[in-house]
């Protein structure tokens, strides 16, 4: 089955009739913005509308009744929606999805010649023939014309309106199908009729495209059932009506998830909650409960040889049941139905067990659908495709089954909003039939949110459909009242109790893929809190627990779900629940991203409604990778070899001792044995989740957004708050790392946190003390954890100085015994018991606190002294990087070693030996508690080299780290004679001595006396530190940083502070001159770069790559910005975000964008010399494509200049304390216009 081809149409499919559908109501004057009234030149016969085009629309006979039946529906939605624009969607939307559903039966009937005619209804059954044999042929067929539609067909072909011809006995068709399948084919609305557009003439059309696109195989039913071995074969031709289905509504389903953020509102919960079921999870589902009901009860059958997802122990022994059934007891009830894929499949089982006591597949595929299928969902689309697979099913088998007249046994879940009462004078008189009426309308209410999740009462409704079957007959006078109870309440009546039959059985079998939505709201969310509240983490969570009612005593419950209930603390109700009360027979655990139709971790599973004393059957995929096909080739490769490793037989009563009761199937005795022996963490420590800003974008920045001297380090108390700093360090999770670091972020919590706890009680529904939480453990020092880990839990030491995020919890205990915590905590052993505790990616602070900690004494001291010393080498290498606010200097700048590359080779030495050390520590800690906790024959003590979290060196980015490292001595930020950051923020002057000339200025920028060397026109700069109050005395610098904070970037050397000037100078200060050539062949060579020297690899590295890096490094938000005035690198510039101020941008302009386009404009009049003058052909093409490339440069630089221009007279100044984010924004925005000056975060 081609799923691509097929998700293509449908995804087109669904557009293209609403399109064309919008398109068609607007000509009669109905759109998205209302109704258009008939013009007053209307007659009763003939209507006129303006809908803006030339000419007034004109509509006559039928198409008058036809728009008003339009607009009747359009209005009576109203009713129910928020408003008309809703209403009017909906409407188009159900037009849409009826015509959609009725050429993809019609199709697939044609293809199987299940048409009662035989003749082919949209294509023809020559592959040269392009026009419908229905077309060709319209009296062959077994519709019945009037004489007028006889004319009226002769008529059309004669005049050669082929499109309207096909439309007219299009409809007359699918009315002629509401014979054999009037659940599907119901009578076409009026509007509906006036609404249809198909074409089979147009080439673009859903016609065309639906015949063509998708192969004729794929639709068609395979009279083979059996695969070679003998198992039952998975009829993937029907399959394909649920595949349509879900890929029509996948686009829909996309647009609601995103937009509502999880919270659906009422008219879009079918589209948020379809997911198909993959095709083998299902025969996994339905072989081990129908399967398993029968075989248990019938110890003789050979059905389990055909049942190809069949799960036996490894003993092979299934339990039998002394209990004899029929194959008509086999009741199947599928809750969330679909587009009825697991009754499809049961379908096949079923017609097996027949066949096994002698039914005839004609007699069998009969009493299946009226006897064992039932099925229900609240999508009426949904529920039109399951009814239609379900009846070709039985076509499959008995040609008859359509003419047949049979009784089926699903429904769609209507609801009885509209109804006031039951009762209804002089028409129901019955007082006792009467209750039933009215418990069902209340019963009723919102069920097309509550779905099949209300309990619905055992009732004599078999009486009371007779009854209301009765009432129209046995009536007395009619008058207005009666009329309207007969036409809407009698109908709807007849419907809920078709329903209430279904909802009110008990079945041997329950068996779905429910629908996953954790955030509920209206009428879903009070039904389900009022009456599941302790099973209410999802809807999914809901049906477990609910379909256990529609279940029989011993009978199965099968489902797919997400796997999270197995584990997280939310479903430990359901969990205890399902192990005190209930057995899981049988569960498949997926690899966490197996389920491509669906963001969510699986699983599928089937619960016996009953105790069983056999152990579960449990495969845990976790490892494997590569889809659901992936996941199938191992259940069936475990199935045959239950020794595989990954299939577990495990006793559940091992469940209720695991802190929770999680489902840990896979765990040994002595995990087990751990959890029983150890003390819990959260007894001995105190693991907590942190504070929720509720607003991360206001209150949180990464800590070289701002200004260094406003952060308050190493604070060990929330009183100490209270001072002149603003940001304080904000363990915020993070990465895979452990011991040390990913120290990243501050938050605002100046004042003891006063401004941010003020917004979260004016913006939240809960207070700041339900955010602001554990405020008693701020700043002091603990070992911390990311809530969300992609692969493994990383612990990680963090000092005094710290507040704790949601997504960094933390846990806080003396500090010896957080080195013990910690040491244990990042082992395999812990690992090993999370697995357990939270094998999902979250891991919240009480999965940390159920952690069973053995505290050895004999091996503390040990196990204390490597813990420290790995948090000082996880440290050192952090602080190696200039990302770490405690950075001291770049690492490849080493006293008395003259070139780049011994200095890499030296770092690559420390490097090395750092990472071997950490690991051997790794693996002895690893050691030291396997055997503490007896699990040498489950893990050895190797740590993987991915694990180690120290970096390597890498030549390619230690050299970028180094350039780095010199924009930032540059710019200031750093510099040759101090360690650490020198400037990020506050007056530059206070840091740096500024100079005119030879003359030091005073604050007011007065030379002061005696220093002033007469050089009236000469350059500011800062030879010396301002770090004493005498400038004679102040420290001299050996590189000076750049004067007024901004070096250009040029493909040529054209200023004095050209980049790789500076750059060639910067590296003459650090390794010395006479190195310089080899350091930048180091340089050059490790970068990459294109170019033919060291110095022009370099330059391109700074045209084109250096601020991707930076802006990388710094995690999008940089604080070296880019002037950038496009594709021709016409004119680039840096400038650093904590020297901006309001004439910034000004500057740049005069001094160094107006100065590059004056070199432009001579260097073009020079090339224009060339190109006259010389007489070297050579030399005048290279002045010829010099001059050309100089052309589009100035061009570029003077439309830049346009918009710099604006932005430069507005003197647009910056608070650090915005962010870059804001802040980058700001300079870029005049007037409410903004105009793109800088690089592209």
């Amino acid at each position: 089955m081609n799923k691509t081809a097929i998700r293509k149409f449908a995804e087109w499919a669904r557009e293209k009739l609403i399109e064309d559908i919008k398109y068609k109501a607007g000509t009669v004057g109905i759109t998205a913005n209302g109704i258009v009234e008939k013009l007053p030149q209307s007659t009763s016969d003939t209507y006129f509308y303006d809908v803006g085009t030339k000419d007034y629309t004109k509509i006559s006979g039928i198409e008058i009744k036809q728009r008003d039946a339009l607009v009747k529906a359009i209005q009576t939605k109203e009713r129910s929606y928020k408003s008309y624009q809703e209403a009017f969607e909906n409407v188009i939307e159900e037009v849409a999805y009826t015509w959609f559903n009725r050429l993809i039966a019609i199709r697939f009937m044609e293809i199987n010649d299940y048409l009662p005619s035989g003749v082919r209804v949209l294509s023809s059954e020559n592959k040269a023939k392009k026009e419908p044999d229905l077309v060709t042929t319209p009296f062959d067929t077994d519709l019945e014309f009037t004489s007028y539609e006889q004319d009226r067909i002769i008529q059309l072909k004669d005049d050669n309106k082929l499109d309207e011809l096909f439309r007219m006995l299009f409809i007359k068709q699918c009315n002629k199908l509401h014979d054999i399948l009037p659940e599907l084919f119901e009578k076409t609305d009026d509007y509906s009729e006036l609404l249809l557009t198909i074409s089979f003439t147009d080439p673009e059309g859903i016609i065309h495209h639906l015949i063509n696109d998708i192969e004729d195989v794929d639709f068609r039913i395979n009279d083979e059932m059996y695969t070679d071995d003998g198992k039952i074969k998975a009829d993937g031709q029907v399959e394909i009506i649920g595949w349509l289905y879900q890929y029509y509504i996948s686009k829909k389903h996309d647009e609601i998830v995103n937009i509502y953020k999880g919270k659906v509102k009422k008219a879009d919960i079918p589209a948020a909650t379809q997911l198909f079921t993959t095709d083998w999870v299902v025969r996994y589902m339905v072989d081990n409960s129908l399967g398993r009901y029968w075989i248990e009860r019938n110890p003789q059958s050979k059905l389990a040889e055909k049942l190809e997802f069949f799960v036996t122990p490894k003993n092979g022994e299934i339990q039998c049941v002394d209990e004899k059934i029929n194959p008509t007891d086999l009741t199947f009830f599928d809750p969330c139905m679909g587009s009825g894929h697991i009754l499809v499949y049961a379908f096949d089982v079923l017609m097996e067990i027949y066949r096994e006591v002698g039914y005839s597949d004609r007699d069998a595929a009969l009493s299946i659908v009226e006897n064992n299928l039932f099925g229900m969902d609240i999508d009426k689309r949904a529920y039109q495709l399951a009814y239609f697979a379900v009846m070709m099913k039985a076509r499959s088998y008995n040609r008859r089954a359509l003419t047949k007249g049979i009784s089926n046994n699903l429904s769609v879940v209507e609801e009885s909003n509209a109804i006031d009462k039951f009762a209804c004078n002089g028409l129901t008189t019955d007082n006792e039939q009467n209750k039933i009426g009215e418990y069902l309308v209340e019963a009723y209410r919102d069920a097309q949110e509550v779905g099949t999740l209300q309990t619905i009462e055992k009732k004599n409704y078999n009486s009371f459909s007779t009854y209301l079957n009765n009432i129209e007959s046995s009536a007395g006078q009619i008058d207005l009242f009666t009329t309207s109870w007969l036409n809407n309440t009698l109908p709807q009546m007849v419907q809920l109790t078709r329903q209430a039959e279904i909802m009110s059985n008990k079945y041997a079998v329950v068996c779905t893929n429910p629908p996953y939505m954790n955030k509920l709201e209206g009428q879903l969310k009070k039904f389900v809190v009022d009456n599941y509240k302790a099973y209410s983490g999802d809807l999914f969570s809901v049906f477990i627990y609910r379909n256990f009612d529609y279940c029989k005593v011993d009978g199965y419950s099968a489902f797919m779900t997400p796997f999270v209930w197995l584990f997280i603390k939310t479903y430990e109700t359901l969990r205890k629940y399902i192990i005190d009360t209930k057995a899981i027979t049988t569960l498949v655990q997926m690899e966490y991203s197996a389920f491509e139709e669906a963001t969510v971790p699986i699983c599928s599973f089937v619960l016996k409604n009953g105790k069983d004393r056999n152990k579960g059957l449990y495969f845990r995929l976790s490892d494997f990778k590569g889809g659901m096909e992936m996941q199938k080739k191992k259940v069936l490769e475990a199935i045959a070899n239950k020794d595989c490793g990954y299939f577990y037989e495990t006793d559940e009563s091992n469940f209720s001792k695991i802190p929770s009761s999680s489902i840990a199937y896979w765990a040994s005795q002595n995990v087990v044995n751990a959890f029983l022996n150890g003390k819990r963490l959260g007894d001995i420590s105190k693991p907590r989740q942190g504070m929720a800003t509720t607003n991360n974008n206001r209150f949180l920045r990464l800590w070289h957004e701002v200004s260094y001297n406003n952060i308050g380090f190493g604070l060990k108390s929330i009183e100490e708050t209270v001072c002149d700093r603003k940001w304080f360090p904000y363990n915020k999770g993070g990465d895979f790392r452990k011991w040390y670091g990913n120290n990243d972020y501050v938050v605002n919590f100046k004042n003891k946190g006063e401004e941010v706890c003020s917004y979260i009680d004016a913006t939240s529904a809960v207070n700041s003390k339900g955010r602001v939480i554990n405020r008693e453990h701020y700043f002091h020092e603990c070992i911390s954890w990311s809530l969300i880990s992609s692969s493994n839990i990383a612990f990680r030491y963090k000092p005094n100085g710290f507040i704790f995020d949601v997504a960094g919890m933390s846990c806080f205990a003396s500090h010896e015994l957080l080195l013990y915590l910690l040491g244990l905590n990042n082992t395999l052993v812990v690992r090993k018991l999370l697995s357990t505790l939270a094998p999902t990616i979250n891991f919240q602070a009480g999965d940390i606190a159920n952690i069973p900690v053995i505290l050895n004494i004999s091996e503390e001291e040990k196990i204390n002294a490597l813990v420290t010393q790995n948090i000082e080498l996880e440290q050192q290498e952090w602080n190696d990087y200039e990302m770490s606010w405690d950075f001291k200097n770049n690492p490849l700048i080493c006293n008395r070693i003259n070139t780049v590359s011994a200095a890499f080779k030296s770092w690559s030495k420390k490097c090395n030996e750092r990472f071997n050390q950490l690991k051997a520590n790794e693996e002895e800690l690893n050691r030291i508690f396997i055997d503490i906790y007896g699990l040498q024959d489950e893990l050895t003590p190797e740590v993987e080299d991915k694990d180690v979290t120290v970096r390597q060196a890498d030549l390619q980015r230690d050299i970028k780290s180094l350039i780095s490292y010199a924009v930032g001595c540059m710019f200031g930020r750093y510099s040759l004679e101090r360690e650490g950051i020198v400037y990020a923020g506050g007056n530059f002057d206070d840091v740096y001595w500024k100079y005119k000339g030879q003359a030091a200025l005073d604050k007011n920028g007065e030379a002061i006396e005696s220093s002033y060397a007469g050089i009236s026109l000469a350059d500011y700069h800062y030879p010396k530190f301002h770090d004493t109050d005498d400038w004679k005395t102040a420290t001299e610098l050996s590189f000076e940083p750049d004067a007024d904070n901004c070096i250009p970037i040029t493909d040529e050397e054209y200023f004095e502070d050209d980049i790789v000037g500076l750059f060639c100078a910067w590296l003459k200060k650090v390794y010395g001159e006479d190195t310089l050539e080899e350091n930048l062949d180091f340089i050059a060579n490790a970068l990459g770069n294109k170019g033919k020297t060291s110095r022009e690899v370099i330059r391109n590295y700074f045209l084109t790559d250096f601020i991707k890096d930076h802006i990388k490094t710094y995690q999008k938000r940089p604080i070296y910005w880019l002037f950038d005035s496009g594709k021709q690198n016409g004119f680039k510039a840096l400038v650093y975000m904590h020297r901006w101020n309001a004439d910034t941008i000004g500057n740049v302009r005069v001094e160094y964008l107006h100065r590059i386009q004056r070199v432009y404009e001579k260097e073009i009049t020079r090339m224009q010399e060339i190109i006259d003058n010389s007489h070297d052909n050579k030399e005048i093409s290279n002045a010829t494509k010099r001059k050309e490339k100089l052309q589009k440069q100035i061009k570029e630089t003077k439309d830049y200049d346009a918009k710099i221009a604006h932005l430069a007279l507005s003197r647009i100044d910056i608070d650090l304390d915005d962010g870059v984010k804001v802040n980058y924004e700001k300079v870029q925005t005049a007037d409410e216009k903004k105009m793109q000056i800088l690089a592209k975060i």
